[in-house]
This record gives structure tokens, sequence and C-alpha cells, in this order.
């Protein structure tokens, strides 16, 4: 179970985009990948067809591991794991809350 979000900014920590950083577009949680803006892009050669006459070559960003992307911690600006908090806010309600264990901050998502 990933504690990673859409709209997460994440860094690749391994493999051949190593060093990239992009914002998490969409989780595939059966398959445990997470689709990454500008990583890992693929080029697809497309027939003419009704959507595009001309045809071509397209590029998109294809899926990779949730194992190999880290969270960038927003207080730190580094890489940082994710630990769960329980916070009490002022009703009393208790709330699950995710914190960047390198500054130890609240991440609000």
């Amino acid at each position: 179970m990933s504690k990673l979000k859409k709209n997460d900014k994440v860094k690749v920590i391994s493999g051949n985009n190593k060093g990239k950083e992009g914002k998490i577009l969409k989780i595939y949680r059966d398959k445990d990948r997470v689709i990454v803006e500008g990583v890992n892009i693929i080029k697809r050669h497309t027939r003419p067809n009704q959507k595009n006459p001309q045809g071509g070559i397209s590029q998109k960003e294809a899926p990779v591991h949730i194992s190999n992307v880290m969270l960038i911690d927003p207080k730190a600006g580094e890489p940082s794991r994710l630990g769960m908090q329980i916070i009490e806010d002022e009703s009393g309600k208790k709330k699950r809350m995710r914190y960047g264990k390198k500054s130890g901050e609240i991440i609000i998502s």
C-alpha cells in the first residue's frame, strides 16, 4: 500500500530516468505503478486515421513502478520517506495525516 497521491511531486530514484522529477498524473494501485509527468517518455508510431489524418510519431509517458519514485518533502526540498500521524482537530475528530520523515512536517495535498 503506497502513501503517494495524485499531484504529489516525486523524484525517480532508480532506473533509466534516475534523478528526474515530476508530478504524479495517474496511479495504478492494482499494478503498483505511477505515471509521472515528463518521465519515462515512449514514442509510438501511428498510422493515419480519422483522429490523426497525418499519422506520425507521438510521445507519451509510460508507467514507472511505484518503488522507483520517492516523494519530495516540501520543506526540505529533497526526497523523503512518508509516515502517518493521527492528529486531533478543533472539533475533536481524529484524522490520519501524511508527514515527511526528513523534516517532520505534515504534507497537505
